[in-house]
């Protein structure tokens, strides 16, 4: 199967963010307690990320819908998300998690269906199926060897490196589309 160049370069920048994304995983809930959270805080901090997320899944894809400036939103929605993973670093207390949580949820609101859209739209009808799990694949593959470094890191030296490794990650997917998508003035993406 052949991919097109706007399908690779999608690929690459989901896959080096699902690799910087990937590297919490099931940690999160060992740094919850870490700060003093316990078992409901971990629940309440996770539900307000999957409602904000919902909710602004619904209001950027209205939003967005059939615009020009797709990549522009989707680098803003990176940028933001890795920005927000180096707050970790400042998370002392469950009620600051909320906040940086609410801010994830949005940030990956902002970009997760713009990507999806891009994604779709990059496709050629006979692989579409093909390439829909060819990154979901990888995507899964991907957060697999990334939560497995993320726990070495943690567990060898501080969730602080942990936060600032996904962070520099983040922000190298940051650039890959960036770099990549923008130049190409096309001006339906």
């Amino acid at each position: 199967m052949k991919l097109g160049p706007t399908t690779k370069i999608l690929l690459w920048g989901a896959n080096i963010w699902y690799f910087g994304e990937g590297m919490l995983g099931p940690l999160y809930a060992i740094f919850t307690e870490k700060i003093g959270g316990d078992i409901l805080d971990i629940t309440w901090a996770w539900s307000t990320y999957l409602i904000f997320t919902g909710l602004f899944y619904i209001l950027v894809g209205k939003l967005v819908n059939r615009k020009k400036y797709k990549v522009k939103l989707l680098f803003i929605g990176y940028l933001l998300n890795a920005l927000l993973t180096f707050c970790y670093l400042l998370v002392d207390e469950p009620v600051e998690l909320f906040l940086v949580q609410i801010g994830l949820g949005i940030a990956e609101a902002i970009g997760t269906p713009i990507w999806d859209a891009l994604f779709a739209s990059s496709l050629h009808k006979e692989h579409d199926t093909y390439a829909w799990g060819l990154h979901t694949g990888q995507s899964q593959i991907v957060s697999g060897i990334a939560f497995g470094f993320g726990g070495l890191l943690a567990y060898y030296y501080s969730f602080n490196l942990l936060f600032t490794i996904m962070g520099i990650i983040q922000l190298i997917a940051v650039g890959v589309v960036y770099q990549l998508l923008l130049p190409k003035n096309n001006p339906d993406i």
